[in-house]
């Protein structure tokens, strides 16, 4: 019997909505699997829990979760509290001290929902965006001078290692050899003369010793587009953190919706726990309503089950997420009429019926 232990943290907004339907198909995956358990503790650290203590969590939370295998998030974010306080108090100091260097994030386009690009259906759009996830230009150094005046000046340093360049493009060299074997590799080296051309020389070198994965380059802006146009010619992209978070975002909404996006922020090596959580924020402006669209928390648990050796029962939720909304059973977002409890519900008895 294997045991996950695992810290669950709601969060903000539609975090505690979405996050119970993820736990019950998670529980449900687990009975159907037989050798799986999962064993719970929740955690109250959002903005609330900022507003009254002054922090996002404990000073000593780091090391509480560090006893979990995993973490389960909902979403944080609440208008009360500033964006950059919020993310950089909670999220982010989880993804740096447990070195979850890779931040996974499926685009594909499920059976029962219709894309925006004319002509697309299930099977059309099928890739993976690999965002490197604890440098890039998401960094803390750099700051202002001369505030309040007319000579007032932001700097903000983008940090890139060779390190950490290097070990996001191997893990998505590696993706791509168990797909399709091709990557993409984002870049915007004709604008940006110090960090890109540093990403690109060390993907190339790490390229180079996979001849099986053809690998190609392409500036961020073009790659847009590309989305859009071609969504079909990729397989994995790999990118720095702000393109792979722009560009993500981008890849949800081609799908259908941001509701129904995942992403798992990983530590591969299994030194530290990873975290899971979907794309989409806390949604306050509807926050309370119950029609939270929960797929993408569910989505993120079938990332959750993939990632301890559990695939099978993991490609078994998203299955019955597929025929859950091929029935027509939707919220709102995808044009459905649908509560949040309800999408549950079905995904849930879809699962218990799936063997």
């Amino acid at each position: 019997m294997q045991t996950i232990r695992l810290a669950v943290i709601p969060g903000d907004g539609i975090g505690p909505e979405v996050v119970p339907q993820g736990l019950r198909v998670l529980e449900a995956a687990a009975a159907l699997h037989g050798g799986l358990r999962l064993q719970c503790r929740e955690f109250p650290w959002n903005c609330a829990y900022h507003l009254r203590h002054g922090a996002m969590m404990p000073p000593d939370g780091l090391r509480t979760l560090a006893d979990f295998d995993a973490v389960f998030l909902g979403a944080v974010g609440h208008p009360d509290v500033p964006d950059h306080v919020s993310l950089w108090g909670l999220l982010i100091p989880i993804r740096r001290t447990f070195e979850q260097y890779v931040n996974l994030r499926p685009v594909r386009l499920l059976r029962g929902v219709t894309s925006p690009l004319a002509g697309r259906g299930p099977g059309d759009i099928d890739f993976v965006v690999v965002r490197e996830n604890t440098e890039g230009e998401y960094s803390s150094m750099g700051g202002r001078v001369h505030e309040g005046t007319p000579h007032e000046v932001a700097a903000q340093i983008s940090h890139f290692s060779r390190m950490g360049v290097d070990r996001v493009v191997r893990y998505a060299l590696d993706l791509a050899e168990r797909r399709r074997g091709e990557l993409t590799v984002a870049t915007k080296s004709n604008g940006i003369v110090h960090t890109m051309p540093f990403w690109d020389e060390v993907a190339r070198a790490a390229a180079a010793e996979r001849p099986g994965v053809h690998v190609r380059f392409a500036h961020v802006d073009a790659l847009a587009a590309y989305f859009v146009t071609r969504p079909h010619t990729f397989d994995v992209v790999v990118a720095s953190n702000l393109f792979g978070d722009i560009l993500t975002d981008l890849g949800a909404a081609i799908v259908g919706s941001v509701g129904i996006a995942p992403s798992a922020n990983l530590n591969p090596e299994r030194r530290f726990p990873s975290l899971f959580e979907p794309v989409h924020g806390s949604a306050p402006d509807i926050a309370g309503q119950g029609i939270a669209n929960p797929i993408g928390q569910i989505w993120t648990a079938k990332m959750l089950l993939d990632f301890f050796g559990a695939g099978e029962i993991g490609a078994l939720v998203l299955r019955a997420v597929e025929d859950v909304m091929a029935a027509g059973v939707r919220t709102p977002d995808l044009g459905g009429r649908a509560t949040t409890v309800e999408v549950g519900d079905a995904v849930v008895d879809r699962l218990r019926h799936a063997v």
